[in-house]
């Protein structure tokens, strides 16, 4: 009893009802603040251990420095110091990581201007970044904290770095290879030992993730030869004492080789069974490998995921007998449930209709979740030539696991473009045309267009407009109305002088045939009306046929009704600066019986891009141009020939380094010789023309084009020096040969067989055999390309490697609205 009494008098003493609260040292924190995170309040009985406890809940509310409490009387005193703000983070010296990184880090330790600093995490942040930098190879590195403090509770940090120089690796050793040499293992991996200076372009600076890498690749090497029980048994990296070399060690036990002695499957193969066995490729027999093995698993979950079955989970379990050394495999498959698409959304496009975009999806909503789906649908998207990128990411359905929404995100480019040349060569001069097209017109996706041409020699209007989607099933509509006045009697046009007036109106309609064919029709009404023409020799048959020999003096006036048809085939993967993929393209154009001239016209463009590394930053272009065209039927004894307004010229964009349409055919002017007239006819007799034979001729400067043409173009397509990946998909570099020729199938070389070349010397080219395919024209250069708000802008500068008598160069060219 008497101990009992005593106790109770000692709890008495200890404990006391709360009168007052009051806080000292506040400044930045409320009063409200500050008590709320109090455990208890006015009028409650604490203790000596109450108090205690509430100290630590101030201090764990992270506004606070340092914190006592005081008791006078039943009044409790808390004495604050708050914790400065943050008023500023400066980096001092860091190159290795960029400040946006860096500020993330901090954010995530609560480390961003405007809250409070607890100094005990600093230390913590220098250690951690001196972490990554040994990580990278810079053990030199030292990283500082400066806190500079500030009047009213502030401070800046300062954050200095001193990255130093990277260790260089200076031998990797392998330890316990016999089967295969340190050479063999080494020749792979991304970590370089020792190089010497000439291979100024590798990097032998040591990195732990990039060994982390090559470890596995080393593993992976012998797992796909066979060696199942191989292990890395342990990896040291020691480094010099003057902290500028690494030395690497890895311990291996290599095994034996093992092989398949079977192959099962168990779980769900959603009834595809036979069609999964007959795709397995490995075989009973064969060596066990491990890239196989991957294959496999990753093939059979590509087609679940065909089928909607996106979370599917496909593992291989090894069986191994290690007295005959072979491996029973058994491919364990759980589909899991199918996920359907709930929604689909568009984010990212700006300028572009969600219709637009949506109209090209081949993952519907509703429907079950297809890789496949999202892919060609990605694909699709990417196509289109305002579209720069595009990416989709798939987000569970919160409570439901068999949904998913889908999210598009898309990078637009500028869609339209203003399109125009300027070039400058030794004869042509300078030349500029210009033009405005809108590839998805007030973000319709329509294209829409007006082009304005005006040069030296030329003056023209064109109004074009297309619906690619005039019906739900992707049939497309389209026209335009074109008006031109050439004057070809100017050196800049490079060809043999006439005046021609060209204006109509024509239609087209597509249809689609699967995801990559499509045939184009189209129907074209077109007036030609052709004076002031050079008279050489080529055109005998076209003078033939439509000058009014009445009138020859009125010129050629003539009224086609041309009917056109194409085929195009495109697995590209973006509508502009493809990298990968193929394009085919194939047309005629053929007048109408009822036309004044009956001839048709072919032409072929292939284009294939293949990538040669990982991220298309390399990829290697390959394109071919064909036509050919011709007249059909004949008039007045004279076989129709292709109109020289239809010629297919070359030289300029399609033959880099040679001035524009200045490959081909020259026109030849022929001269009859003059016998003088019998004296008594009168004074001087006057003359007769002389016997066809005795004719001589003239050969242009200038290209009259030709009835056929072939142009191949080689590209290497580089990554761009100092630009950044942001830039990648909207600037491109590359180096390129260009080759090809322009002829006349026509021209028969043994009419002039005989006759004499009227002028001869360096301003005249002579006679050249113009039926002959084989006079290629050959250069190389550099390209670079860049989709600008005005369209896309293309820098060439070509060195000739091939050339003829009467070509003329035009090394450096500057054009908007033309990329491959």
């Amino acid at each position: 009893m008497l101990l009992a009494s005593a106790s109770s008098s000692v709890l008495a003493e200890e404990s006391f009802t709360v009168q007052d609260i009051q806080v000292e040292g506040l400044q930045r924190v409320a009063l409200g603040a500050a008590l709320n995170n109090l455990p208890f309040n006015v009028g409650d009985t604490v203790t000596e251990y109450s108090l205690s406890r509430s100290i630590r809940t101030l201090y764990s509310a992270g506004h606070f420095d340092d914190i006592k409490v005081f008791r006078d009387g039943n009044t409790v005193i808390y004495r604050l110091r708050e914790r400065p703000t943050i008023n500023s983070i400066v980096f001092d010296g860091n190159k290795d990581i960029k400040e946006e990184q860096l500020k993330d880090s901090l954010a995530g330790n609560r480390v961003e201007v405007g809250e409070p600093l607890d100094k005990t995490i600093l230390k913590s942040i220098e250690n951690g970044l001196t972490e990554f930098y040994h990580g990278v190879g810079k053990y030199q590195a030292k990283v500082e904290i400066e806190v500079t403090y500030l009047p009213r509770n502030r401070v800046n940090l300062k954050i200095k770095f001193e990255e130093g120089d990277a260790a260089s690796i200076r031998q990797i050793n392998i330890v316990g290879n016999k089967l295969f040499s340190d050479e063999e293992l080494l020749r792979d991996i991304e970590s370089k030992q020792d190089l010497p200076w000439w291979r100024f372009l590798s990097s032998d600076r040591y990195q732990k993730q990039t060994l982390q890498g090559d470890i596995e690749k080393i593993t992976s090497y012998y797992l796909d030869r066979g060696y199942l029980r191989f292990n890395i048994d342990s990896s040291q990296v020691s480094v010099s004492p003057d902290k500028e070399s690494v030395y690497v060690t890895l311990n291996v036990t290599e095994g034996e080789q093992y092989k398949i002695n079977g192959v099962k499957f168990v779980g769900d193969l959603i009834g595809q069974d036979e069609f999964i066995s007959r795709i397995v490729p490995l075989k009973n027999g064969d060596l066990y490998n491990g890239a196989l093995v991957t294959y496999t698993e990753e093939t059979i979950a590509k087609l679940l995921a065909r089928f909607g079955y996106a979370n599917s989970k496909v593992r291989t379990i090894p069986q191994i007998n290690d007295d005959t050394k072979e491996v029973e495999l058994t491919i364990s498959v759980d589909p899991g449930k199918r996920v359907y698409v709930r929604r689909i959304s568009m984010s990212g496009n700006a300028n572009t209709q969600d219709e637009v975009l949506r109209r090209e999806l081949r993952q519907m909503e509703g429907a079950w979740l297809s890789n496949d789906a999202l892919e060609l649908s990605k694909q699709r998207i990417q196509r289109l030539p305002y579209v720069e990128s595009i990416e989709f990411q798939t987000t569970p359905v919160a409570g439901v696991d068999d949904l998913v929404d889908v999210n598009f995100t898309v990078k637009e480019q500028p869609s339209g473009s203003f399109n125009a040349g300027i070039s400058y060569g030794n004869y042509m001069g300078l030349s500029f045309q210009i033009g405005v097209q809108q590839e998805s017109f007030l973000g319709s996706g329509n294209s829409a267009g007006i082009s304005l041409s005006t040069n030296k020699y030329q003056k023209s209007v064109s109004l074009t407009y297309t619906d690619p989607y005039f019906t739900l099933d992707g049939v497309s509509l389209g026209g335009q109305v074109f008006y031109s006045d050439i004057d070809y009697s100017s050196a800049s046009s490079n060809l043999e002088a006439y005046n021609q007036r060209r204006y109509g109106f024509g239609a087209n309609i597509g249809y689609p045939i699967n995801e990559y064919n499509r045939l184009n029709f189209g129907a074209n009404y077109v007036v030609n009306k052709i004076n002031s023409i050079n008279e050489y020799d080529q055109l005998r048959h076209f003078r033939a046929v439509l000058l009014d020999a009445q009138n020859p003096d009125g010129g050629y006036n003539f009224t086609n009704y041309e009917l056109t048809a194409g085929w195009v085939r495109s697995t590209l993967n973006r509508g502009l600066f493809p990298t990968a993929g193929h394009y085919l393209g194939a047309s005629i154009k053929v007048t109408t019986p009822n036309s004044d001239l009956t001839f048709f016209k072919t032409a072929f463009e292939g284009r294939n891009y293949i990538p040669l590394s990982d991220d298309h930053s390399w990829s290697f272009l390959t394109k071919l141009e064909l036509g050919y065209g011709n007249g059909y039927g004949n008039k007045n004894g004279y076989d129709y020939t292709l109109p020289f307004t239809e010629n297919y010229y070359a030289g300029g964009q399609n033959l880099r380094g040679f001035e524009s349409r200045i490959i081909g055919p020259r026109a030849i002017f022929r001269y009859a010789q003059q016998v003088p007239g019998l004296p008594e006819l009168g004074s001087g007799g006057g003359s007769f023309p002389a016997d066809p034979d005795s004719d001589n001729y003239s050969v242009s400067q200038r290209s009259i084009g030709g009835n056929a043409m072939a142009v191949l173009t080689m590209e290497l397509i580089t990554p761009t020096p100092f630009l950044s990946d942001e830039y990648r998909n909207s600037v491109r570099t590359s180096l390129f040969v260009d080759a090809g020729n322009v002829w006349d199938t026509e021209f028969d070389i043994d009419r002039y067989a005989g006759l004499t070349q009227r002028f001869t010397g360096q301003n005249q080219p002579a006679l050249a055999d113009y039926s002959d395919p084989s006079l290629i024209r050959a250069t190389a250069g550099v390209s670079l390309q860049w989709i600008s708000p005005m369209g896309p802008l293309t820098f060439s500068l070509a060195k000739i490697i091939k050339k003829y008598e009467g070509d003329l160069q035009e090394n450096f060219s500057f054009n908007i609205g033309t990329t491959f």
